[in-house]
């Protein structure tokens, strides 16, 4: 049944503008429509596209949408704007500090519109530091870098990757060989977005030392977009830490929290942001971030699930997606599908389906039953 929308409540100076009742009724349809994909992926097809599409539990905080809460300027610093929930911000960047090895008072961050913005706000941090370094990416690399790159006018290198999707480190040296010369902005990847491959952050510092770059001629970012929720509960796989020379790291809160809004978070070295960094008289706050006004819900669904969860809650979530990415691995075997899975990965790659008889019995597309990338 289509929820109530009041159709009458809406008018333009007394007059309804051309076709707002068939405007405004489309919306209890889209919700429906929503509604019914929303639980179609949750229980029965979600195989695809990386997101957590259990987002009940946030209906505790629906009437939240009553304020406009806007997160404009540095999350640490105090605002003009009336409405904002940067305490709650703070609050879920400590999380993040600990959780990635930082002290509290040598980080800086700030929650993003998604993981695209992350990853500009962290090159843009290298860039700044280093004005003529390269680009090292490897292309596998989410799309965001390439976009990056060209925005931000850098010249660049795609570096080849193994069978795995993992960066290939004996490329990369020598590319980066071939260009001692000038600085090194790396991106290494912390889950690539086809084959779930970690990027060996070890390995990419001692290719760095190995072709002589000391610590002031490089600046490595770390996108851990999809599995930055992952790698910590993994024995087998290099934890990636401030305790490494790493310059900014990456999440997305949309995925695996499962956060109903893009969302996202930059954690850099607060002796960076400087770098940025100006003030900004008209919102009484410092000019630090991508963008000027920030969602300030976000934060506080952020900060909700990660107290609900906890770290024991998101290890189980973690240990369920291993689980489900091995069942899913062994029932594409035994119907003879070829497939491919990462060491610790959540991620299963098989062939592209060429008919839906491939999964499921009936006549319909692939793209109208699975939530997958073809």
């Amino acid at each position: 049944m289509a929820a109530f929308f009041p159709v009458n409540k809406f008018s333009t100076n007394g007059r309804w503008p051309s076709d707002y009742d068939n405007q405004a009724m489309m919306i209890p349809d889209q919700i429906d429509d929503m509604g019914g994909k929303s639980h179609q992926l949750e229980e029965d097809f979600a195989c695809g596209y990386p997101g957590n599409h259990n987002c009940s539990h946030y209906l505790a905080l629906s009437t939240l949408l009553q304020f406009n809460i806007n997160n404009a300027g540095d999350p640490f610093k105090k605002s003009d704007h009336g409405l904002h929930s940067k305490k709650f911000e703070v609050g879920v960047l400590d999380w993040f500090a600990r959780y990635w090895g930082i002290d509290k008072d040598e980080y800086w961050g700030y929650i993003t519109n998604g993981g695209t913005e992350s990853n500009f706000h962290g090159i843009l941090l290298g860039r700044e530091l280093l004005p003529n370094g390269i680009l090292y990416t490897s292309e596998e690399s989410h799309y965001s870098m390439f976009k990056i790159a060209k925005m931000y006018r850098m010249d660049s290198e795609t570096i080849a990757t193994l069978a795995t999707g993992e960066m290939d480190c004996n490329d990369l040296r020598d590319k980066l060989l071939m260009n001692k010369d000038r600085p090194a902005i790396i991106n290494v990847t912390i889950g690539t977005t086809f084959k779930g491959a970690f990027d060996d952050l070890d390995l990419v510092v001692h290719t760095l030392t190995h072709c002589g770059f000391s610590d002031n001629q490089f600046y490595i970012h770390c996108d851990a977009a999809i599995s930055g929720f992952v790698v910590p509960f993994l024995k087998q796989v290099p934890k990636f830490t401030f305790k490494k020379p790493i310059g900014s790291l990456s999440i997305s809160g949309h995925k695996f929290l499962g956060c109903p809004m893009p969302c996202g978070v930059l954690i850099t070295r607060r002796i960076y942001i400087n770098l940025i960094s100006r003030n900004i008289e008209y919102i009484a706050s410092f000019d630090t971030t991508i963008a000027g006004s920030r969602n300030g819900h976000s934060p506080i669904f952020m900060w909700y699930v990660l107290n609900l969860k906890g770290r024991k809650g998101l290890e189980q979530d973690v240990q369920r997606c291993l689980r489900n990415a091995q069942y899913l691995r062994h029932r594409l075997k035994k119907a003879g599908i070829s497939s491919m899975l990462n060491e610790m990965s959540i991620t299963v790659v098989f062939e592209r389906p060429r008919t839906m008889s491939s999964f499921v019995t009936g006549n319909y597309s692939v793209y109208e039953t699975w939530h997958m990338s073809l």
